[in-house]
């Protein structure tokens, strides 16, 4: 009986990961496909997990059970819409500038731990960064990521039998106007911050592609690139 040394031993791919590189989509439609996504994934368990990457048109959006006290404004046609969700956490604005992304992942096949996924997306974000040489880092008691004391991450996920929904939005090179409209996040002494002014010359899809890398080391996924039409409302 040969036995194989640690050179002939075949490596094991890394389970994949769908990805969607997306444009700018209304939130709802996003909303929608990240509900779809979850039942498929519930009623398959073996089905592959997936990440949506895209960016919203201007939008507010309150978590479950949020103060609404934090929202400054009575919502009004000509301000942009405001929608109440499932995730956890207080209200965040979300605009053009922004990368979003929205893990729909069983972490059954990865941990069923929402402090070590929360932690883990906070780790995804720290890693994008450092390539640009932006130190971000954690707030103790807080979830998220900030540079220099301003918050460039918000974070806020909803986990249904241990299948995620939701996720990060990492500002790259937003207008941060809308911010002044609300207590982003129920965090009244942290201002916000973006990317740009740090490193004025990133785009969003240099950042973008550093977070693909970085999301797929984190997870250890192989992330497989699909077509939008896959994706339905």
């Amino acid at each position: 009986m040969s036995r194989l040394s640690g050179a002939d031993v075949p490596a094991i791919a890394p389970p994949p990961c769908r990805l969607y590189r997306l444009g700018l989509i209304p939130y709802t439609i996003a909303w929608a496909w990240q509900k779809d996504l979850l039942q498929a994934l519930r009623q398959e368990p073996t089905r592959p997990d997936t990440l949506l990457l895209l960016e919203h048109p201007a939008v507010y959006t309150l978590g479950q059970g949020s103060d609404e006290t934090f929202l400054k404004f009575t919502p009004q046609p000509q301000m942009p819409p405001v929608v109440k969700i499932e995730r956890g956490g207080e209200v965040t604005y979300h605009c053009p500038g922004q990368l979003v992304g929205y893990p729909i992942l069983n972490l059954q096949r990865h941990r069923p731990d929402l402090h070590w996924y929360l932690r883990q997306l906070e780790e995804v974000v720290i890693r994008t960064l450092a390539v640009f040489d932006i130190p971000g880092e954690r707030l103790a008691g807080l979830t998220g990521v900030w540079v220099h004391g301003h918050k460039v991450a918000a974070i806020g996920i909803k986990v249904s039998r241990w299948i995620t929904m939701h996720g990060f939005a990492l500002n790259v090179n937003p207008d941060l106007s809308g911010f002044q409209h609300i207590v982003p996040c129920g965090i009244e002494d942290k201002p916000v911050g973006s990317l740009a002014q740090f490193c004025p010359e990133l785009t969003r899809s240099e950042v973008q592609g550093v977070l693909e890398e970085a999301f797929a080391e984190v997870f250890q996924c192989q992330l497989q690139l699909q077509t939008p039409a896959t994706l339905s409302a």
